[in-house]
């Protein structure tokens, strides 16, 4: 059994690994029990383990929403990477740290009203916006929502099964656009996401503008596809928001 005690006072609490899931190589999900403090979705919290005497943790967004259990983490390995390895050669029964107090602006409570919701993002930052998608509170306040995933190849586009069902639950509400850079696959849109904005293909595949007076967007990435969005989106009159002064694009800064 996992210990809950004095969850307030710790910076630590201890996680159990339930499942594991390879999606394709180098990228993977870790699903765990851990006794974290209730979040919001869109939030990020600090997962660790201990290698060579010292904790080493890195942000991870969940991809659950609030009220899923287990915590569920997304994340690809990189080759020099001092914890994302070894976060993927962990199996079930194994051990790790969170943190147990979320983090992070990236959620629904901090957008302001518009008529259109999108949400896009590049490789594992799909799973804020999962974790969004499995409440109520987008479909309550937004007419539309269109969730945009670029990934280099078809085969990281992960969730498939998930999204297919939330499409499914909130038909004519929710549009998914999958994007492909590196190659041509069937039911995707090729390129980058501010060229595919450019040209228009991005709102002619969602099928609803993209535009000041209507829309909201959260972007959740790679930084360079952040500013390169940022700066097509601002060429259309759209802003970064912030609390004193609210605009239409929100992104995360993680720490």
């Amino acid at each position: 059994m996992i210990n809950a005690e004095k969850v307030q006072m710790q910076r630590w609490v201890e996680g159990l690994v339930v499942e594991k899931v390879r999606w394709s190589k180098g990228l993977y999900s870790v699903r765990f029990e851990a006794p974290v403090e209730t979040f919001a979705a869109g939030q990020f919290t600090k997962v660790a383990l201990d290698l060579d005497g010292e904790r080493i943790g890195r942000p991870y967004s969940f991809v659950n929403a609030p009220h899923e259990r287990p915590v569920e983490i997304y994340f690809n390995t990189i080759p020099e990477g001092p914890l994302s390895n070894h976060l993927a050669a962990l199996e079930p029964g194994d051990r790790l740290w969170v943190s147990p107090k979320a983090n992070g602006l990236l959620t629904l409570s901090e957008t302001p009203e518009a008529e259109h919701l999108w949400l896009i993002s590049t490789g594992t930052a799909l799973g804020p916006f999962l974790s969004i998608l499995k409440t109520e509170e987008p479909w309550r306040r937004f007419r539309r929502v269109v969730l945009v995933h670029a990934v280099r190849y078809a085969g990281d586009l992960s969730y498939q099964d998930s999204i297919a069902e939330l499409i499914e639950s909130h038909r004519g509400q929710l549009s998914f656009v999958p994007v492909v850079s590196r190659e041509l696959a069937e039911g995707t849109l090729r390129g980058r996401i501010p060229a595919l904005i450019l040209d228009g293909a991005l709102e002619r595949r969602a099928g609803i503008p993209l535009a000041a007076e209507s829309s909201h967007v959260m972007l959740c990435g790679n930084s360079e596809m952040i500013a390169d969005t940022l700066h097509v989106l601002e060429q259309r009159g759209m802003r970064r928001h912030r609390r004193r002064e609210p605009g239409h694009i929100s992104t995360e800064k993680y720490h």
